[in-house]
């Protein structure tokens, strides 16, 4: 994960600036939101499962396997290798590390799908400054009918999009078309992207963009196609699918509050979301999704009329207003993520 805009950077006084008032607003906020331990809004949503491979400290994407009940496919965001884990959500235990093969040395991997092919797609498409990279990459391979350490080839696709280089952290592969789409990460225009109806892996496969959206780190379709669910450090709103588009302003979930929120998914019978974060031991948030099945109910709470801000925010990409958190709530939490923003820039310099 990438939380720098591409023009920021850091100098040692504007971390220890950051450090300073985060600990302020510590002390001078009031009231935080209550929480249960579930990681949602008290006792609204079910408990999930927590990733205890020590190997996986950085989970940035989720997809619900089809033909292993209950397991999550996950990965790591970057210095790991091209590895991708199956999680049984039933311990938090890995049951399977795929090693793939026939691809080169994976940069920042952000996302994973499953299509309706039986194939998963794995987007190495993370650029934390916005045009450093002319060019990102897309793997795929047929999810695996025995769970166990084994290693495959993998197809890898070269993607540019028509407007030039971005960030991007939101890999979704609709579940009946198989048409892959990509939403890009941007303060101010983040976009969805479409592929071509058929991704080549002997050409450049362009993504256009297609309809405008706010930050999102990662996103989702229903099962059946009907809904496009994406989710933000502040957001998560769930669009009706239309005619290949996203329709309206969609409607508030209630996501939980998770920091470096990472990862949204369905269950395979679309009965819940699945919440994501990156960290050790990292918990996965279960939400119910009303009327269950198939993703057709609408948002945990809220609706068009409802207003935006921690849980919204516009189509457009536009700044939220307002929301379910406090103002202080959303402070707290822009530090928080300037301080990870911080250590990360420090820890290691993007990659050639």
């Amino acid at each position: 994960m990438r939380l720098l805009p591409p023009s920021t950077a850091f100098s040692v006084a504007a971390v220890s600036a950051a450090v300073v008032s985060a600990a302020v607003v510590v002390v001078l906020l009031p009231v935080a939101p209550a929480f249960a331990a579930t990681g949602g809004p008290s006792g609204s949503a079910p408990s999930g499962f927590t990733i205890t491979d020590p190997r996986i400290t950085e989970s940035s994407g989720l997809a619900a396997s089809r033909i292993h009940p209950g397991v999550y496919w996950t990965h790591n965001d970057s210095d790991d290798g091209p590895y991708v884990y199956a999680v049984d959500s039933a311990t938090g235990k890995t049951v399977a590390r795929v090693t793939l093969t026939g691809i080169g040395k994976p940069r920042d991997v952000e996302a994973i799908s499953l299509g309706p092919d039986g194939a998963l797609y794995v987007g190495d498409i993370g650029d934390n400054r916005d045009g450093t990279w002319d060019h990102v990459w897309i793997y795929r391979f047929q999810e695996p009918k025995q769970l166990a350490d084994t290693t495959v080839k993998a197809e890898q696709f070269t993607v540019r999009y028509e407007d030039g280089p971005r960030n991007a952290e939101a890999l979704m592969v609709h579940p009946v078309t198989g048409r892959v789409y990509i939403g890009s990460k941007s303060e101010d225009k983040g976009g969805l992207y479409e592929g071509p109806e058929k991704l080549s892996a002997s050409g450049t496969n362009v993504f256009r963009r297609v309809a405008g959206l706010p930050w999102v780190t990662d996103g989702a379709f229903s099962p059946d196609g009907t809904r496009l669910t994406v989710r933000g450090y502040f957001l998560a709103r769930t669009y009706p699918w239309k005619d290949g588009r996203p329709q309206g302003e969609g409607e508030r979930i209630d996501a939980p509050w998770q920091g470096q929120a990472e990862s949204v998914t369905y269950t395979a019978d679309g009965s819940a979301l699945m919440f994501g974060a990156e960290g050790a031991s990292s918990r996965v948030v279960a939400v119910p999704v009303p009327g269950g099945g198939g993703g057709t109910g609408t948002g945990a709470s809220g609706g068009k009329d409802a207003p935006t801000g921690a849980g919204g925010g516009q189509a457009d990409g536009s700044s939220p207003a307002g929301g379910s958190f406090t103002k202080g709530a959303l402070v707290l939490a822009g530090a928080t993520a300037a301080l990870f923003a911080a250590k990360r820039l420090f820890r290691r310099r993007p990659k050639p």
